[in-house]
């Protein structure tokens, strides 16, 4: 792991990071109702969409498992959420996730390319089946109420999942485990001749991503009253986050949470003006952003500010 170098860069996007933190930590204090609900919403695909960028965007490898633990964090939400203190239901979910990942992990991630990302698609509709197979049979239902929490307290609970997640992505990132999924991402078979254990490495960080996803699943289940298998592992969970990578910019962590961030605000807006469009209009802004923005708006951000420092170089 090298030396974390203080520079004038890093000290105005640390100094930035605790701005943003501040206010998140007193928006529940300042307003209240759709705002708070609209920010936790974004957090919640910030949470989803960097926990995916860690595993995936330096290897390669195409993963749609996310509605899986998301969804498994649905489900312990509404078996746990009343009986045990909320902290302890969110670290639950989590762990279930973990520990269901390190599985799927150890029998998808010796496959590659395609058959990865349709054996991940499978999973979600595997899980989902059996969860809804084990309701039909065992409890004669379909579906579960959940013990609700407040705004306020899925607000803050999903900061501070949003914060862990952050934090942990940088520290994969510096870590040997960052090095070998790029070596991974750039050529596997010189990966493994190298000494990396790769089927560990990815199967490991795979399962760490995932405790993140299952615990945002848990907090975002406390503010319904009522979940089934199709609200729990919609597939819209697994995709969106992708999307959002892309949308933002993969090249570093601050795309996808701002691409998570404006691409909620623009569904949100999409849907309560224009709901019978929303999708058409979803769809066309996404095709435009792909063509026109390949490295995401962090990417146009940076091309834009490089093209403004060399016309200022330029007189000189």
């Amino acid at each position: 792991m090298g030396k974390f170098a203080l520079t004038k860069n890093r000290i105005v996007s640390l100094a930035i990071l605790v701005v943003i933190l501040v206010f998140l930590a007193l928006l529940p204090t300042i307003t209240k109702g759709y705002l708070v609900t609209l920010v936790a919403d974004m957090m919640r695909y910030a949470v989803l969409t960097v926990a995916w960028v860690v595993f995936c965007a330096p290897t390669g490898y195409l993963s749609l498992a996310t509605a899986a633990f998301y969804g498994l964090g649905f489900y312990v939400a509404a078996v746990f959420n009343g009986p045990l203190p909320f902290a302890v239901v969110i670290i639950i979910a989590g762990v279930v996730a973990f520990i269901v990942a390190l599985l799927i992990g150890l029998l998808t991630l010796r496959l590659r390319g395609v058959y990865f990302t349709i054996f991940t698609f499978a999973v979600v509709l595997l899980v989902n089946n059996v969860v809804l197979e084990v309701e039909r049979l065992v409890t004669g239902t379909r579906g579960r109420f959940v013990e609700t929490e407040t705004a306020q307290t899925a607000f803050y609970a999903m900061l501070v999942v949003l914060i862990a997640t952050l934090l942990t992505a940088v520290l994969i990132r510096r870590s040997r485990y960052g090095l070998a999924l790029q070596s991974i991402g750039e050529y596997e078979e010189a990966a493994a001749h190298s000494g990396i254990n790769v089927v560990m490495t990815k199967v490991l960080v795979f399962a760490t991503t995932s405790v993140f996803m299952g615990m945002a699943g848990a907090i975002i289940a406390t503010r319904r009253t009522y979940i089934d298998p199709g609200i729990a592992f919609n597939m819209t969970t697994s995709f969106l986050p992708v999307l959002m990578a892309m949308f933002g910019g993969m090249g570093n962590l601050v795309g996808p949470v701002i691409g998570a961030a404006v691409f909620t605000y623009i569904g949100e807006t999409l849907l309560t003006r224009f709901p019978d469009l929303y999708m058409l209009i979803f769809g066309v802004v996404l095709i435009l952003a792909i063509l026109f923005m390949p490295a995401g708006i962090l990417g146009l951000g940076q091309q834009l500010w490089r093209k403004v420092k060399g016309g200022r170089r330029a007189p000189a």
